[in-house]
């Protein structure tokens, strides 16, 4: 999160490429694995959370180009590439969707670059997501999203990552006062259970980056404030829209969820 380097630096773990460690990619080093390593090791079942996270804006993304006219997303904190970017899973039922993904990790940028070769309707912004107007007034912001036409602005699993004293609710203020009415905001967001695993993880966090704030779910909808909650509102992310048979998570909405599962919250608001 903090400004682009022209590097990667390999000694020092990163957000991005710890993620990508713990869902099972090979964007890593020794250093991101060390600390991956501890939440599978001290913190098993704590993988859980990514991969719930990532079923959760997966179905994001798929229900608002299935049932609305947005075709342009704002991917904030975006992260190294799975299976299923959201460029991906938009153009598979909209191809003309455009997609401007941000971020400031070294890595994610060679890959983002790398992914503009392929696709022309994509962008990669390394502007700190902390700094909305950096992002909006960037020029490849500016070539392809349209602020004159709603746009869906995703913060999936990013804002946990803003400090109080940084003004998380400030960032997505920006944001909603700056899109049209009819404009999409998705949330992901670590969930606080007041129990030993969130102290635990967040402790991790803390201590190899620094950031990393659980916050509960009136907390995590404070932030959408002046934004219309769509149902079911704030809830741990298995239970946000539990999708058909295709979709790993499609029994969320029925079984028991795990304590880990019950640690990541998701939710959708519109711009009315």
């Amino acid at each position: 999160m903090t400004g682009e380097s022209s590097s990667i630096d390999s000694t020092r773990p990163s957000i991005a490429r710890v993620y990508d460690y713990l869902l099972g990619g090979k964007d890593n080093y020794a250093v991101d694995r060390e600390i991956g390593d501890v939440f599978k090791r001290d913190l098993p079942g704590s993988v859980a959370i990514a991969f719930a996270n990532r079923a959760a804006l997966t179905r994001a993304v798929r229900e608002i180009v299935t049932t609305t006219g947005v075709r342009q997303f704002i991917d904030l904190g975006s992260g190294l590439p799975t299976a299923d970017n959201v460029h991906q899973v938009a153009q598979r039922t909209a191809p003309e969707t455009r997609v401007v993904y941000v971020d400031t990790d070294p890595q994610v940028l060679v890959h983002g670059r790398a992914l503009l070769e392929e696709n022309d309707r994509t962008r990669v912004v390394p502007v700190d997501v902390r700094d909305p107007e950096g992002i909006r007034d960037h020029p490849d912001t500016r070539e392809l999203i349209d602020f004159d036409r709603p746009v869906a602005v995703v913060f999936s699993a990013i804002l946990h990552h803003v400090n109080d004293e940084e003004d998380p609710a400030g960032i997505v203020r920006h944001w909603r006062d700056r899109v049209p009415s009819g404009s999409y905001f998705f949330v992901s967001h670590f969930r606080s259970g007041n129990n030993p695993e969130t102290a635990e993880a967040e402790k991790v966090l803390q201590g190899t980056f620094g950031r990393g704030r659980w916050r509960t779910d009136a907390e995590i909808e404070a932030l959408l404030d002046g934004l219309e909650l769509l149902e079911p509102g704030i809830v741990p992310a298995p239970r946000w829209r539990p999708g058909t048979a295709g979709d790993p998570q499609h029994l969320g909405g029925e079984r028991e969820l795990t304590v880990w599962e019950r640690l990541i919250a998701a939710g959708m608001a519109r711009k009315p």
